[in-house]
């Protein structure tokens, strides 16, 4: 696969943007050192496991709603151990109003197979970090280059933006991560591992800075002059519709209002408890309750009583 490449990129197999591209790496890390926002996950004494819990948390998920809930959780659960030794519903609890539960499912199924199969261990290399529940292609690079300072490219959204517009001249990234994308982020990545990744994590910080979606702010970018998108001035975007971040009135907003109603109730509570949390659709809240028990996240108990699945 193209994110565990670890050979040297001879001239041959380098892209048509690896020239251009590869002017890029030196002062988007110098920036990356005096910039870089201080975060706990990025400091000297961070765990693996540490650096596992702020990615599974940060996936669509801004820095400072994650800051307060990562810390409780890390004082609660230091090791993949204390997580697994207390029931799913648990981490689901104190994952609050993050968003998006079932990652906090996910990381509790993480923890539990990581206390069985890795002796309690973050595992370091790319494959046994894929084959853990809720780790995906872009979470295992992450975890191996953040944590254990492996190569491998690391391709969030704030990355593939920066190189769109650096490398590739476009406003916006695909939908999703291509094979274009992967092909430029190997050709870019640096050959010894700790440089590698520290270009992972200053690409990175870059796009969620500076290079950001909506306004980007070029006139404070280190790499503005090199930029591909800047030079051909700014073409607007003109690929497939980009999804928005609507909110208010959708299933999901409905979801959280009864999941909220569960979370902050130790114990189980009456159906009466879940149709008065969300009223404006009675249809709608029907198919969020029945998407929450589809999710394995809430049980019902006794016919009409509800709880936190355990």
């Amino acid at each position: 696969m193209a994110e565990r490449t670890t050979a040297r990129t001879t001239d041959a197999a380098r892209p048509p943007e690896f020239e251009q591209g590869s002017e890029l790496v030196t002062p988007v890390v110098a920036w990356y050192r005096t910039a870089a926002r201080d975060l706990p996950w990025r400091r000297p004494d961070a765990t693996p496991w540490a650096v596992m819990v702020s990615e599974f948390m940060l996936q669509q998920t801004p820095v400072v709603r994650v800051l307060p809930v990562y810390e409780a959780w890390l004082d609660r659960w230091p090791t993949p151990a204390a997580l697994a030794a207390e029931p799913a519903g648990e981490a689901v609890r104190a994952w609050g109003r993050l968003g998006y539960p079932r990652r906090a499912q996910r990381l509790h199924a993480a923890a539990s197979a990581i206390e069985e199969d890795f002796d309690g261990v973050v595992p370091d290399t790319y494959e046994d970090l894929a084959s853990l529940p809720g780790v995906g292609e872009y979470t295992a690079g992450a975890i191996a280059s953040f944590a254990y300072k492996k190569r491998h490219i690391v391709l969030d959204t704030n990355v593939r933006r920066v190189l769109a517009r650096a490398v590739s001249g476009v406003e916006y990234p695909a939908p999703s991560t291509t094979p274009a994308d992967r092909r430029i982020a190997t050709a870019l990545l640096p050959e010894q591992p700790a440089d590698a990744a520290e270009w992972a994590a200053a690409s990175m910080e870059l796009g969620a800075v500076v290079c950001t979606a909506r306004t980007p702010r070029c006139d404070e970018c280190p790499v503005a002059s090199l930029c591909t998108w800047v030079a051909a001035g700014k073409p607007a975007y003109d690929g497939p519709p980009r999804r928005g971040q609507t909110y208010e009135g959708t299933d999901r907003q409905a979801r959280g209002r009864l999941l909220a109603v569960l979370r902050d109730t130790h114990g189980s509570v009456p159906r009466e408890e879940l149709e008065a949390a969300w009223t404006r659709d009675v249809a709608q809240r029907e198919r969020a309750l029945s998407s929450l028990l589809a999710d394995g996240l809430v049980v019902v108990l006794d016919g009409e009583r509800f709880a936190l699945a355990q």
